[in-house]
């Protein structure tokens, strides 16, 4: 077998200059809060490093984190750093089904235990465990059959990191994170629903150039999980001058105001979302004038309604949840209430009836 291409002659092959490539790695040197001077050995380890392989296993997942990777802005030099691992096995990625992928799958772990990296996305099965299986084997087993020769894990998304939305009351298949069953490897947390594209590859990146990237409480890396949205946010600005949007379609969502009563959760978000964003760094959620939902922390399904401010409890709804409802969340449902109610006013004074008695 002819030996994979090294990262170089991938990017001459794609038409990426050198000069395109050590700027990326300069980018990505910043990203990682690593100072200016790493950025050339990020480079040469980049250029260098052996191809790993890779094996990818996705369990109670949407596939979101696979799609946020490779439909970001195309072609990229993240995909490349991607094709320049030996990516083995992926459910949705690779070419083989049935007893081959199962084959490949096993082909990898065999020639290179104990040096392959091992990425996860989606949560495991715990209650059920032949609720969700591949070839015939579970979730679960498959984890902890793969997890055994790998080097390391990297939990892509909150599903994997945290368990996510499966694990959101009443959570009926017992869907736990990749950390409550694997305890003997080092674990990289990469939460998102899915995480930002740049987020993934730094990660391998870092890996690939200085091995394990510090981490925080919650195992994720603190490059790009060490600050809060809100720290970073645009709006924050409003935020301290006490300027807040009242409703998605106010005075103050149309001056770009603070969304947190809204039901912004970017203060107790770590995220680099403000800052690296989305789309090739064309915007976030905030910019686009949603509230964020706090997805790179745990249980954040369950944390509180999305349109409703931290300050209120998760459960009343009655002081501010309806009304902020109302207001924004089913905005489109609300401006067809407004046009019925307008239409009603106008039957009115054409029949000269009480217009109150229409619109009940």
């Amino acid at each position: 077998m002819a030996p994979k291409p090294m990262l170089p002659e991938l990017m001459q092959a794609h038409g990426i200059s050198r000069r395109g490539f050590l700027k990326y790695c300069a980018s990505l040197t910043s990203l990682m809060a690593l100072p200016p001077l790493m950025a050339p050995r990020v480079a040469h380890a980049l250029e260098t490093a052996a191809r790993p392989s890779v094996i990818w296993l996705s369990f109670q997942e949407c596939t979101g984190c696979t799609e946020s990777l490779t439909r970001s802005h195309s072609p990229t030099i993240e995909d490349l750093i991607f094709n320049a691992v030996s990516l083995d096995y992926h459910h949705t990625l690779q070419a083989a089904s049935g007893h081959a992928a199962e084959a490949a799958r096993e082909q990898a772990m065999k020639d290179h235990w104990g040096k392959y990296l091992l990425v996860v996305d989606g949560s495991i099965p715990v209650g059920n465990p032949g609720f969700s299986c591949i070839a015939g084997i579970s979730n679960l087993d498959m984890l902890k059959e793969t997890a055994a020769g790998a080097a390391a894990i990297v939990s892509v998304g909150t599903c994997a990191a945290f368990g996510g939305i499966p694990h959101a009351d009443p959570n009926p298949t017992g869907a736990v994170a990749v950390s409550e069953i694997i305890t003997d490897k080092p674990i990289i947390n990469v939460p998102g629903c899915p995480p930002i594209p740049v987020v993934m590859s730094g990660v391998l990146a870092h890996f690939l150039t200085f091995g394990i990237p510090a981490l925080d409480e919650l195992g994720r890396p603190k490059a790009f999980y060490g600050e809060t949205i809100h720290d970073r946010c645009y709006r924050r600005p409003f935020y301290d001058k006490g300027l807040f949007a009242e409703g998605f379609d106010d005075e103050g969502a149309r001056e770009g105001w603070c969304l947190y009563k809204l039901g912004c959760k970017g203060p107790t978000t770590k995220s680099v979302c403000a800052t690296v964003k989305w789309n090739n760094g064309t915007s976030f959620p905030i910019e686009a004038g949603h509230p964020c939902l706090g997805c790179t922390e745990p249980d954040f399904w369950d944390n509180g309604g999305f349109y409703k401010p931290l300050s209120v409890p998760a459960g009343d709804y009655r002081k501010y949840g309806l009304a902020a409802i109302g207001a924004g969340a089913v905005a489109g449902v609300a401006g067809a209430a407004l046009a019925r109610a307008g239409k009603a006013r106008a039957a009115a004074a054409h029949e000269n009836v009480d217009a109150h008695d229409l619109e009940k």
